[in-house]
C-alpha cells in the first residue's frame, strides 16, 4: 500500500485533507448534503442498531448545515476532527470517521468512531480509512493513545479494530445509550508505539 499523506487545503488553510491510496478524508461541507442524506437514509436500518436514536430532523438539510458548522468549530477548538470518507477516484461518499474527545495534557489521547454506508460495507473502505487516519492522529495531532469502543455483538467492528492493530482492554458497563438502550461496550486501544497501520494486513 502506498504511503498515506495529510495536507492542508490552500483555500481552507486550517482544514485537514487526509489522502490514502484510494480514499480521501475531510471535514464535511455544505455541498456534501445530497450524498450524505442519500447514503444515511438508505442505510438507516443497517446503522440504527449501532447508533443513538436518530432525531426526527436527522436527515434534513438544516440539520446537516448545523452539523457542518459544528464540525468546523470542534476542529478549530481542538476538540474533534469529524471526517467524511470518500473514494478518491470519483469522490463518492462511503462513510464517516470521527476523531473525538481529544484530550491533551498528561493524556494525549482521543476516541474514534465510524460508520459505513450499507452498500459499501465489507469492502475494506473503513480499514483503509483507519490506515490513513491513524498516522495523522499520531503525527499531525501528536497524540499518544487512540481509544475505540464497540458493542460486544458488533463482531464486524471488533474484527476491523483488530485488523487495524487495536488491542482489547476490557468491558465498559452500560457505557453508551445506543438505539434507545444503555449498552455495554468493549474498549480497545492503540498506542503510538504499536507500529505502522499501513503495514498491517490488507482488507
Amino acid at each position: 500500500m502506498s504511503k498515506s499523506v495529510f495536507r492542508f487545503l490552500s483555500r481552507q488553510p486550517e482544514t485537514p485533507e487526509l489522502l490514502g491510496e484510494n480514499h480521501l478524508l475531510r471535514l464535511p461541507r455544505y455541498g456534501d448534503y445530497k450524498q450524505w442524506q442519500r447514503l444515511r437514509s438508505e442505510s438507516r436500518n443497517f446503522l440504527q442498531p449501532w447508533e443513538p436514536i436518530w432525531r426526527s430532523d436527522e436527515l434534513t438539510e438544516s440539520a446537516f448545515r448545523a452539523r457542518v458548522v459544528r464540525s468546523g468549530q470542534e476542529y478549530s477548538s481542538g476538540l474533534a476532527v469529524p471526517l467524511l470518507v470518500f473514494r478518491r477516484e470519483d469522490e463518492i461518499l462511503v462513510g464517516g470517521l470521527t476523531i473525538g474527545y481529544i484530550r491533551r495534557g498528561a493524556a494525549q489521547s482521543c476516541m474514534i468512531g465510524y460508520w459505513m454506508g450499507e452498500r459499501y460495507a465489507g469492502q475494506g473502505h473503513m480499514l483503509a480509512a483507519l490506515q490513513v487516519a491513524i498516522p495523522y492522529i499520531y503525527t499531525g495531532l501528536q497524540l499518544h493513545r487512540i481509544e475505540a469502543a464497540c458493542i460486544p455483538e458488533n463482531w464486524k467492528s471488533i474484527r476491523l479494530l483488530e485488523k487495524a492493530g487495536f488491542e482489547r482492554e476490557g468491558l465498559l458497563r452500560k457505557y453508551l445509550k445506543i438505539n434507545g438502550e444503555w449498552r455495554d461496550h468493549v474498549m480497545f486501544s492503540r498506542l503510538s508505539e504499536d507500529g505502522d497501520p499501513r503495514k498491517l494486513q490488507k482488507p
